[in-house]
């Protein structure tokens, strides 16, 4: 059954949600071309308040979707460029004398925003990866005894290019696990690439970023993220998605398996899934659609499939096709 077949009466008021969903969509359009798939999981891990890792070779435009992105968000941003010489400090602040008042002052670092876009993230040295790291699972920081809390919404996008790349440090599973989602950006196909020349020479040097216009403020987000929060889930889909993680544990294709953490990133996701397209509960096409992004960084191929060229996608499938939808 489609989902434009599927008639229902919400309980949760969810159309100014899908709305702005449309909204933000159509803003983003204006510069980014044939990046739907792209955009739709930023708004995603957005209204499930994670994380997201976008990789992808330079020039892409991974760095121009995600600063845009935040465009569209009332909110502030902030961008952090990652170079094998930057140190915790630089990303999280330092402590200054004040000759004044003969007292330390803390200066707030790049981190202490809304929307932080991490440039290159698997350039810089495991030091400053953690420190990171940290930031984005407590959404807080401890500095010299002190706890700063950082205001919602606190989302932090990270591009990193694929780890043949030289200059790269690929990052361990145990930081990778904190990103909802792992978003693959390939090359545009030929018609896309057209309509970014055509449309990059008909702006005339105008900067993408004056296109676009907010749509979203930090309040009206807030409640569009509780309203997520409430999607009904059914006792069946829940069990759906245990037994997908839990098969990944023991496939014989799969060096490591994804972990709890990666079935309530699949819960929450496929919630927001739901939202977007109107509905107030999860249906097996939401779990689908959240599968290959949250799992894609977290299962580990085993060395000889890794070899056979065998992808994480492929083997995401097997397990789909493997275990009985529910209806």
């Amino acid at each position: 059954m489609e989902e434009k077949d599927l008639d229902f009466d919400n309980r949760i008021p969810l159309e100014e949600l899908k709305s702005a969903v449309d909204s933000i969509k159509e803003e983003l359009r204006k510069v980014i071309v044939g990046q739907d798939q792209f955009v739709e999981l930023l708004i995603v891990a957005l209204l499930a308040d994670g994380h997201v890792l976008i990789e992808g070779v330079p020039g892409i435009a991974k760095t121009i979707t995600a600063k845009l992105f935040a465009k569209v968000l009332e909110t502030d941003f902030s961008r952090i460029q990652f170079t094998p010489d930057l140190m915790p400090s630089d990303v999280l602040g330092t402590s200054i004398l004040n000759t004044k008042q003969s007292e330390f002052e803390f200066k707030k670092g790049p981190i202490f925003s809304n929307i932080i876009l991490i440039d290159e993230i698997n350039r810089a040295p495991a030091k400053t990866q953690a420190a990171l790291f940290e930031t984005m699972e407590e959404r807080q920081a401890t500095i010299d005894g002190t706890t700063y809390i950082f205001e919602a919404p606190f989302m932090v996008l990270a591009t990193q290019n694929p780890i043949e790349q030289e200059g790269t440090y690929a990052l361990p599973e145990a930081q990778l696990d904190r990103f909802i989602f792992k978003i693959k950006v390939d090359y545009p196909s030929l018609e896309d690439e057209i309509k970014i020349i055509d449309t990059h020479h008909k702006r005339q040097g105008k900067l993408p970023q004056t296109l676009i216009k907010p749509v979203l403020n930090a309040n009206k987000l807030a409640d569009f993220k509780s309203k997520t929060q409430a999607i009904l889930v059914e006792e069946k889909i829940i069990k759906y998605i245990a037994e997908i993680v839990s098969k990944t544990r023991n496939h014989p294709h799969l060096y490591l398996g994804g972990s709890p953490r990666a079935s309530i990133a699949i819960l929450n996701t496929s919630k927001a899934f739901a939202a977007i397209n109107g509905r107030d509960f999860v249906i097996p096409e939401d779990v689908k659609k959240a599968l290959v992004p949250v799992l894609n960084h977290r299962i580990i191929l085993t060395p000889e499939r890794e070899m056979e060229g065998m992808t994480t996608e492929q083997v995401v499938d097997m397990i789909v096709q493997s275990i009985e939808v529910p209806r």
